[in-house]
């Protein structure tokens, strides 16, 4: 594309209203400032550039500016990684980390070396001695990218460590206290979590938050923002048996004992279906109030059953459900659906039930990120996420151009009438290409799907190989030889974000006759709700000037299709036919692209509708927080006490003194915020159920003439205020009652002891969606019927 055409899709961006950011002229600048120094630098010894780093670290830990320093760090950098991994990091990997200095999200294609352009803006920000935190997309590439980048921080006298899955509370402090540490954003929050149950500042792990560097922005900060980490506790067993249901759910007939509407996801029993199941557990009336817990676990069983499908939504691998993220393709570690479907999940399967457990804390990934006061991030799809980056952060994106141009020859989709003659079409795409040597990468949608095209290839005498959820152990192996001579790859979305295809792996002679082949060949048997998951496995193929191609294979059979009612949309001469025969229509190809569009307005207007209702819960989580944090660490007077209860206060002050006064306050004032914290968590649960919209597009309920969002916030706010009286009542009561010694208060034997365990997971939110998004699936399709062509 020339520079006038950039130019010209730049500005029409900006009519659009698109938060771009396209100068780079300020950054270029810096960069050429930066070459400057690049001869005297090399000149120095080892010793005299640590000196310097040195220097620099003290002046800024003293008060000076870090970006008085801006020039001189990204310089040290660029000699470092030059000296200790021979990787000299190129111009345009020194303007993306500019832009991360500043707090941007920064755009910058695949194989064109992110993880190296975030270490000078780490390294700087981490010369204040306040902790620098670089969230990766997974545990492996946490631990991969601090053992990577870690000599070029450990050479300029700063140090690097990692956060993972299963470390201890003494590992994870430690990590923490290093100038600059890698890990995920779920592994962070649930530190935060555990952190905000603390009772003694030494149990803390987490430091005051500094700044954050965000990798596969998109992903964290948009696809799994608003997933809630949760830390729970143990509770009391369920009020029904999962497994006796999960029986009567597989028994039950479609259309004679319930009915299903898969598009909505909602399933319904039937007069009959009702009496039946009466019959068979003898509970009487099923609706009857004292039925209430049953009749929610048969709902609960029946979605289990019918509802959610094994190898597309879920996985069982050694004993466990596991959710497949479908974003990624991958096991969503540690993710639970909520509401108690999670153990009717396992009690279908005839697997061990895990305790769900209440919940003691919250919190979405979107609001975890917001207690960094400043972080930035990269990815390879941002532009079509710029609209959100900044609706919802406040930050702008920047285009960071390639260090080579891509080449990669981006196909029309292959466009089928039926899934049948699709398939039978890739099959022998592949086997051809595949005689040829050229590797092949194909993406497809589910692990259902990757294995019956892996059986179809085995039968066409085409060896493959197949990454999933289901062996994601051998993920790094598999995706170091895609790229090889007569590979083929059959892949989930794991293949599509944050792994590198290297053509030729084994030798230079084997790269040359891939490049004379083409590079690699990217093929997608779907095409997705959101572009950038499209453009994601693209972007596989064509790093740093290789050569590469990518083509999409859709039937009009396909989900997106299916699931929208697109096939109305396209031709009726094409439509109705079933043909064996691609075609290449424009019309369809431009429908297609249309709907992306449109699905991806939608789903912005779900998440702007959700955030409303999650901004008043988040700051009520804020002020609990200001109060325990407070308590813990002691910066509070203990008013309460001597207001409400000051003959109880002048007894204890008088016989143990003012420090046991202070502990015992702060041990009862501790457990009763917990507890009512944890309360209202629940209550508010049952307020967002409540809610339901009768009239959405008046957005009218109960007849009061309010908004949903208007209610909920009302009843949240009364449900707070009567929460934090009932504490303070509490603590009062506990106060004058409890045994009070030298040790302050025995908290078991006065029944003052939270759960006996507490674990994290992920709740997979509204796997069936809630009210807003059941409304906007159905607008959804009738908004393509009516949509005005763009």
């Amino acid at each position: 594309m020339s520079k006038l055409s950039l130019k010209i899709d730049h500005f029409l961006d900006r009519l659009r209203g698109i938060p771009l950011y396209f100068d780079l002229r300020p950054y270029e600048k810096s960069v050429a400032e930066i070459n400057r120094r690049e001869s005297s630098l090399a000149a120095l010894s080892d010793v005299e550039l640590k000196d310097i780093s040195l220097r620099l670290g003290e002046q800024v830990r003293q008060g000076a500016s870090t970006e008085n320093f801006m020039i001189e760090a990204f310089a040290l950098v660029r000699e470092a990684a030059r000296r200790v991994l021979g990787m000299r990091p190129f111009d345009v990997q020194l303007l993306a980390g500019l832009a991360l200095h500043e707090g941007k999200i920064v755009e910058m294609q695949t194989g064109e070396g992110k993880t190296l352009a975030a270490v000078a803006p780490a390294y700087l920000k981490a010369l204040t001695g306040q902790g620098i935190h670089v969230l990766t997309f997974n545990d492996y590439l946490a631990r991969r990218d601090a053992q990577w980048m870690g000599p070029v921080y450990e050479f300029l006298n700063l140090s690097v460590s990692y956060i993972q899955e299963g470390m201890s509370r003494a590992e994870r402090k430690k990590a923490y206290a290093a100038d600059i540490t890698y890990g995920t954003a779920k592994e962070a929050g649930f530190d935060y979590l555990r952190d905000q149950l603390a009772v003694d500042v030494k149990d803390l792990v987490h430091r005051p938050f500094h700044f954050a560097i965000v990798d596969e922005a998109d992903s964290l900060l948009i696809d799994e923002a608003r997933i809630p980490l949760v830390i729970a506790g143990s509770t009391d067993p369920q009020a029904f048996n999962p497994q006796q249901l999960a029986k009567v759910a597989h028994i039950l007939n479609p259309g004679e004992d319930f009915e299903v509407d898969e598009h909505e996801h909602e399933i319904f029993l039937t007069p009959d279906g009702a009496a039946r199941i009466e019959a068979m557990l003898g509970c009487g009336n099923l609706h009857d109030p004292h039925n209430q817990a049953l009749l929610t676990g048969l709902n609960l069983a029946l979605r289990a059953e019918r509802l959610l499908r094994r190898d597309i939504d879920y996985i069982v691998r050694e004993g466990q459900v596991e959710l497949v993220d479908e974003f990624t393709g991958r096991v969503a570690q540690n993710r639970r659906w909520p509401d108690g479907l999670q153990p009717a999940l396992e009690a279908k399967e005839g697997l061990k039930l895990r305790q769900e457990g209440e919940i003691l804390g919250s919190l979405t990934l979107q609001h975890f990120m917001r207690l960094y006061p400043k972080f930035s991030g990269m990815t390879a799809t941002a532009v079509a996420a710029a609209e959100e980056f900044q609706e919802f952060y406040g930050l702008e994106t920047v285009i960071i151009p390639p260090n080579k141009p891509c080449i990669r020859m981006d196909e029309e989709d292959l466009i089928f009438t039926t899934k049948p003659a699709k398939e039978r079409a890739l099959v022998e795409e592949i086997k051809q290409v595949h005689q040829t040597g050229r590797p092949i990468l194909v993406g497809t949608r589910s692990v259902q799907e990757s294995e019956k095209l892996a059986d179809e290839l085995a039968r066409a005498a085409v060896s493959c190989q197949v990454l999933n959820a289901k062996n994601d152990a051998m993920e790094a192996k598999i995706v170091e030889r895609a790229g090889a001579l007569n590979a083929v790859t059959i892949s989930t979305n794991m293949a599509g974000r944050g792994t590198d295809i290297r053509l030729g792996p084994s030798s230079d002679d084997e790269r040359e006759k891939i490049l004379a082949l083409g590079g690699l060949y990217v093929i997608g048997t779907n095409r997705h709700e959101s572009r950038r998951i499209d453009d994601q496995l693209r972007g596989r193929s064509g790093r740093q000037d290789d050569p590469g191609s990518s083509r999409f294979f859709i039937s009009l059979e396909d989900d997106l299709f299916q699931r929208y009612g697109l096939r109305d949309q396209i031709p009726e001469s094409f439509r109705d036919s079933r043909q064996e025969a691609p075609a290449t229509h424009s019309k369809i190809s431009r429908e297609v692209a249309r709907a992306q569009r449109i699905l991806e307005g939608e789903n912005l207007s779900i998440r702007k509708m959700l955030w409303q209702y999650s901004t008043v819960l988040e700051e009520q989580r804020r002020i609990i927080r200001r109060k325990r944090d407070d308590m813990l660490h002691e910066n509070v007077d203990f008013d309460l006490a001597a207001q409400k209860a000051p003959e109880r206060r002048r007894q204890v002050l008088e016989k143990h003194g003012p420090e046991v006064l202070k502990k015992a306050l702060k041990q009862i004032t501790l457990y009763h915020l917990d507890q009512g914290w944890t309360s209202h968590l629940a209550q508010v649960a049952d307020i967002r159920e409540g809610i339901y919209l009768v009239n959405f597009s008046g957005s009218r309920i109960f007849g009061m003439g309010l908004s949903p969002v208007t209610e909920f916030h009302r009843r949240i706010h009364e449900a707070f205020v009567a929460m934090l009286d009932r504490i303070d009542e509490e603590i009062v009561r506990t106060f004058e009652k409890a045994a009070i010694g030298e040790n302050g208060v025995d908290m078991q034997q006065e029944g003052l002891i939270g759960p006996a365990s507490t674990w994290t997971y992920l709740i997979n939110d509204q796997p069936f969606g809630n009210e807003f998004q059941r409304f906007f699936r159905g607008l959804k399709k009738r908004l393509f019927a009516r949509w005005p062509e763009a």
